[in-house]
């Protein structure tokens, strides 16, 4: 239950920041306006919460995993929300950065 409860935590971040970044786009390159900047400043700022609640203890190590989180993420987001295709190369860097997120987070520690 704990790696499931880690895993949903780690969807929730990605959403809260990477969603949070995008808004932030939206509202300064897309000229969408103060709002979307706002919003996307508080979806970025809730992200900070949500990364203390995983079991771990150690920011390093949750930091360190939510980084290939974002990178399989982003390019998640991406596709459902910008229409972008990624090539065979972003697949196998997103799954290569996946595994490490699993090795990282979810190997047997003496």
């Amino acid at each position: 239950m704990t790696v499931l409860r880690s895993i949903a935590l780690f969807v929730l971040a990605a959403l809260a920041e990477i969603g949070g970044a995008w808004l932030v786009w939206q509202g300064l390159r897309e000229e969408r306006g103060a709002a979307w900047i706002g919003a996307g400043v508080l979806a970025l700022g809730a992200y900070g919460f949500v990364a203390t609640f995983q079991p771990d203890p150690h920011f390093g190590r949750i930091l360190a995993a939510y980084g290939g989180v974002f990178v399989a993420g982003s390019l998640a987001w991406g596709m459902i929300v910008d229409g972008f295709r990624p090539d065979r190369w972003d697949v196998v860097g997103a799954a290569v950065c996946l595994v490490g997120v699993a090795v990282i987070m979810y190997a047997p520690r003496s």
